[in-house]
């Protein structure tokens, strides 16, 4: 009879997700992954394999609880011409909340792809996939705001929203200021086409 996991794994992947979100996968230390979950080095390798397993799951709940839901009104069969607007005005909010870890952190892929891992193949293709379903979101977006006789302008914007999206998340760390001037730059190029 196999021994009955004490702990919870999604909330130990939660804890180690906000460990490697604000220190990145290769300072996160076990010491460090150890006392957020609360597990031992046996425990975190008998449950996930390896760091690299904790930071993929970790990832993985990223994605689902972090990037997914803050892109949902965007994503559904019917998009509200004013979404797009509302997302970037959350993201701003989150980017420029001192309390929030989006703004001390950026956003865990996106930093990922700067660190030495994002030269992992399973890692540059989860970014580029981010990547993709960001742009496929925002272009959602802009397709609601703007009219059908637009395609081209609505592809063009929104390639420029999601690029500034990601510089956002890319600086916010360094530069709050300059972050929020990114985002605040996507929500005017929407706004003047609403």
């Amino acid at each position: 009879m196999g021994r009955r996991r004490a702990f919870d794994t999604e909330e130990a992947i939660r804890a180690a997700r906000g460990v490697f979100w604000s220190q990145g996968f290769e300072t996160a230390s076990l010491p460090a992954l150890e006392g957020a979950t609360g597990l031992s080095a046996s425990s975190i390798y008998n449950a996930f394999g390896s760091k690299r397993g904790l930071f993929d799951a970790a990832v993985a709940s990223y994605l689902d609880e972090i990037a997914r839901p803050r892109l949902r009104p965007l994503t559904g069969a019917h998009v509200e011409p004013g979404a797009l607007v509302g997302y970037l005005t959350g993201l701003r909010a989150a980017l420029t909340s001192p309390d929030a870890l989006p703004a001390r952190a950026g956003c865990l892929l996106i930093n990922s792809a700067g660190a030495p891992i994002g030269g992992d193949e399973a890692i540059a293709d989860a970014v580029a996939a981010y990547c993709q379903e960001l742009r496929a979101a925002l272009g959602n977006g802009v397709r609601a705001r703007l009219s059908e006789g637009e395609a081209a302008a609505c592809e063009t914007l929104a390639d420029v929203c999601a690029g500034l999206v990601v510089a956002a998340f890319a600086v916010v760390r360094v530069d709050p200021r300059q972050a929020a001037r990114f985002v605040d730059a996507a929500c005017s190029l929407v706004a003047q086409k609403g």
